[in-house]
């Protein structure tokens, strides 16, 4: 295989290039597209089928060669890969999987029907389907969920013979391998060998592992949470990790690229809650099924707006008496909503990333209220300043320009400390980074505002 795509290029997935694929699909090009798809690596080609309309993907994705289907039918987002699993038997979806990774090969069954997923276990070779099983069992984003079970061993008493034996009688195709593992005469994990020592201490075949490796090995317990996986990665820049039970006997290794995927996924589902919705949503789901799922998010954001409505009917004798109010007030609620949701954002970031420490929260908030009386001097004076050019009266830039600099404080203020105290109740931060708290921040400037306001209207007539 490797021989056969030695010339794949990295190609751009353009409107011009998937225009060209589909009309080669309905004129029914199998042998040209087959040609093209051949020097394209099966990532792009996913990019391809997932931009496709239904039935021209699944048409493209069926023309594939057995190894090009598992590696592309893995790539796929969610809908897409659906959409041709459920037009494939169990027979076809065994194949394809037991070319797979183990890790991968286990996401994909895990979407499957029981039905389905027994009969494509059932179909699979012995040894494959028993890792699935295994890999299956546990909770989807633990350690033991990403894992996969390709993975080296060897004892602590064995010889660099030995060492060598083992990786020859792993899969050729295993590109992952970049440490044997080493367990004592309990499979108990004592250390780790890097291949290139290995290769070191070739000329002295008869040499115990035990005298090369390296006894600071860090591993995972199989229950870890994948956002600490990750972070365990970014902390000591690993590229692999070995996985361990209670008992520290190995179970499974993860990579580095089973990483980024966690890494993108945690990032997609934070962003998916600060804008009230869900991780995933536009891909795996239906319109009507999307609207039921953010309309909840909407109406409670609706109905804390209305707090906003009645804070302007509260000061209608003072809007009244001064129109020029009504110009600055979505002035000044959006700035201070804004300014807050950043703060927001930069707390839930810190501690996803564990660059803001929940026992030391005062420093967090001292810095970020530091910058944000920076940013609320700065809006604040270029605010008075047109509005002392639009009223003509000094006092009314003092109020607005004062105005603007208490709300974004106090918003900067909200949006930091809110994700602490979420997290500290044991609630996700990011939930708290979204439409609730940005509706909140705009009744506070408008309510700050029309405070100042009339304390200061005598003056202002």
């Amino acid at each position: 295989m490797g021989e056969k795509h030695k010339n794949r290029a990295v190609i751009e997935i353009d409107e011009e290039l998937l225009n060209d694929i589909s009309d080669l699909i309905r004129s029914n090009s199998e042998v040209l597209l087959q040609n093209i798809l051949a020097d394209i690596y099966p990532a792009d080609i996913a990019l391809i089928i997932d931009n496709l309309e239904d039935e021209e993907s699944y048409w493209l994705f069926k023309i594939l060669d057995d190894n090009t289907e598992a590696e592309v039918l893995s790539e796929l987002v969610v809908n897409k890969r659906d959409y041709i699993l459920d037009r494939l038997d169990s027979a076809a979806i065994s194949s394809i999987v037991g070319k797979l990774d183990s890790d991968d090969a286990a996401d994909i069954i895990s979407e499957l029907d029981e039905e389905t997923a027994g009969e494509v276990l059932s179909k699979m070779k012995a040894e494959d389907s028993s890792e699935v099983k295994e890999l299956l069992a546990y909770e989807e984003n633990t350690a033991g969920g990403i894992m996969q079970k390709e993975f080296v061993v060897i004892k602590t008493t064995d010889s660099i013979n030995k060492a060598v034996e083992a990786i020859k009688a792993a899969d050729p195709d295993d590109d992952g391998i970049y440490h044997v593992w080493v367990i004592d005469e309990n499979s108990r994990l004592k250390g780790t060998v890097s291949l290139k020592k290995i290769i070191l201490a070739l000329d002295t075949p008869t040499m115990i592992i035990a005298d090369i490796m390296n006894t600071e090995v860090i591993s995972v317990d199989v229950n870890t949470d994948q956002e600490e996986v990750a972070e365990i990665f970014r902390k000591y820049d690993l590229i692999v990790l070995p996985v361990v039970d209670k008992n520290q006997r190995i179970v499974g290794r993860i990579l580095i690229d089973d990483i980024i995927d966690v890494i993108q996924e945690e990032y997609e589902e934070d962003v998916a809650k600060m804008v009230g919705s869900a991780a995933g949503e536009i891909e795996s789901r239906s319109p009507v099924q999307i609207a039921w799922m953010r309309l909840p998010w909407v109406l409670v954001t609706l109905g804390i707006q209305f707090l906003a409505g009645i804070v302007i009917h509260f000061y209608d004798e003072t809007l009244s008496k001064v129109i020029l109010l009504t110009s600055f007030m979505p002035i000044i609620s959006a700035i201070s909503g804004n300014t807050g949701l950043q703060a927001s954002a930069m707390m839930v970031r810190g501690l996803a990333l564990g660059t803001v420490n929940p026992a030391r929260w005062l420093n967090a908030v001292k810095r970020s209220l530091l910058i944000s009386l920076i940013i609320g001097l700065t809006c604040g004076m270029i605010t008075g300043a047109i509005g002392y050019i639009w009223y003509g009266k000094i006092l009314f830039g003092v109020v607005v320009g004062l105005s603007m600099c208490i709300s974004i404080n106090i918003s900067a203020f909200l949006g930091t400390t809110t994700p602490l105290l979420s997290q500290k109740m044991g609630f996700d931060p990011a939930i708290t980074v979204g439409p609730f708290e940005t509706a909140f921040q705009d009744v506070i400037g408008i309510t700050v505002f029309l405070t100042l306001s009339t304390l200061a209207l005598k003056w202002l007539m």
